[in-house]
């Protein structure tokens, strides 16, 4: 969501936006999770896109969930493009194929985000059922092509979408074809968040593996297990990939500030517009030589606007974002944030995930990601495959929920969410590949039965 700027302080000095990134650094009793998910909507009736207009539209989707709820709107113009909780907990938004995304409270355990998803989805199903509505949880949809999918009244979607479109060949469908999960987790120090980047960059890939969900494109086998996480290789490479200079020596805010200085700008906003700004350098911006506000110096709201415009594996903001996994049932939302507080959470688990990964070469990081895609879990690594990672990882991450010691009304902690990750490794077989085999086997190539299918919508 784009800031307005009128209250936002004036950036004097460089130092100003390491500030800005410095602000994250909490105690760990401080430290939330929040966890992000996105599903597609469509007519059950011939599994189509919902559109923003109409009697049963994505626009009377938000509006009764915004009567039911007692949630805010959030206005683009004249256009209703989401809502939020008015205690200053989550929010509902769309994305630009129609996509709705819940961005969650910041809460303390595993146990308070998998209720929130669960409350969350049973309130969207009760509001959608009389309107012929259902919902997709996949990495991409299966069925519709580009021109199948009608945009939403965004104004900045106008901006990037032409953009993209120059910057690589797969950035409309990342806009407008796929869902992902991500979870933002906290940092207590510099020094603490630069250990916490270098592990989740370095396990991204592992986690893009596990939660590989998006095996189909157009309507048949893509060939690929995440062609989500293919999209996010051709999208834009300003802006994307495993920030090889994490693992440099010296990395900190302040590197990562000049990272995001050279990422070319979308927009600003002013006046509840957006100004659209493709291409343009904040470095110039901050010398006042902004070719669209001449003469003028950007706040902090704009910056931070400009941080979250970058989209690489794991994004640094006042928060780390694990950006890598594809969208998939309620139960893989719920393992995903149960997977990174179980590594990053705990300091001995933050310490064998580094042990784990700190030997490996950029090529090395760089390859992984590069193999993921197409091979998920039976992607090559040295003299082993993804699927031992991940097993390491996984071991590592309930030791971590272990000793984290959060536990539910039955006296459960949060290792129990980690039971789909470990069905993966065990079996052999990701979401992706049983999909395939439905496709194969019982569904006769139909992918319409995909969308009957309970455990996905």
């Amino acid at each position: 969501m784009a800031h307005e700027t009128g209250t936002s302080p004036q950036i004097a000095t460089r130092a100003d936006l390491i500030e800005t990134l410095a602000r994250g650094n909490k105690p760990p009793d401080q430290w939330r999770i929040g966890t992000e998910h996105e599903k597609f909507v469509f007519y059950r009736k011939d599994n189509s896109q919902v559109p923003y207009e109409g009697e049963n539209g994505i626009r009377a989707l938000l509006e009764k969930t915004a009567q039911s709820s007692g949630w805010l709107p959030l206005m683009d113009g004249d256009a209703l493009i989401g809502l939020k909780d008015p205690d200053g907990g989550g929010a509902i938004s769309l994305e630009p194929g129609g996509q709705l995304e819940l961005s969650g409270a910041p809460l303390e355990t595993v146990h308070q985000t998998c209720s929130e998803t669960a409350e969350h989805l049973r309130l969207l199903r009760d509001i959608a059922e009389p309107m012929g509505i259902g919902f997709l949880g996949i990495g991409v949809i299966p069925t519709w092509g580009l021109k199948d999918i009608s945009p939403m009244p965004k104004s900045r979607y106008a901006i990037m979408a032409p953009y993209m479109e120059k910057m690589g060949p797969l950035g409309q469908s990342m806009m407008f074809r796929s869902c992902t999960v991500q979870v933002n987790l906290d940092f207590s120090s510099e020094a603490d968040m630069v250990k916490k980047l270098r592990v989740s960059l370095a396990l991204q890939p592992v986690a893009t593996a596990l939660f590989a969900n998006s095996p189909f494109l157009d309507g048949k086998p893509s060939g690929y297990l995440s062609y989500r996480s293919h999209i996010w290789q051709n999208t834009d490479p300003d802006r994307t990939g495993m920030l090889p200079f994490a693992f440099e020596p010296g990395m900190g805010f302040e590197r990562y500030v000049d990272y995001a200085l050279d990422v070319p700008m979308y927009f600003v906003m002013r006046n509840g517009k957006y100004i659209n700004c493709a291409g343009e350098s904040f470095r110039a911006f901050m010398d006042g030589k902004l070719p669209q506000l001449p003469g003028e110096r950007p706040s902090v709201a704009d910056w931070e606007d400009h941080i979250s415009t970058i989209f690489p594996e794991v994004r640094l903001k006042q928060f780390l974002e694990m950006r890598g996994a594809d969208c998939g049932s309620w139960a893989d939302i719920c393992a995903l944030p149960a997977f990174w507080v179980g590594l990053l959470y705990d300091a001995d688990a933050l310490d064998a995930a580094w042990d784990m990964v700190r030997d490996w070469s950029e090529q090395e990081r760089q390859e992984l990601r590069d193999r993921v895609p197409q091979q998920a879990i039976h992607a090559p690594f040295r003299k082993e495959t993804v699927r031992e990672l991940a097993a390491r990882a996984l071991q590592i991450s309930a030791a971590g929920l272990k000793a984290r010691a959060r536990l539910n009304w039955e006296q459960m902690d949060e290792t129990q969410f980690l039971a789909p990750l470990n069905h993966i490794v065990e079996t052999g077989k990701t979401a992706a590949e049983r999909l395939l085999e439905r496709y194969e086997g019982e569904w006769h190539g139909d992918l319409n039965q995909l969308f009957k299918d309970p455990m996905i919508t």
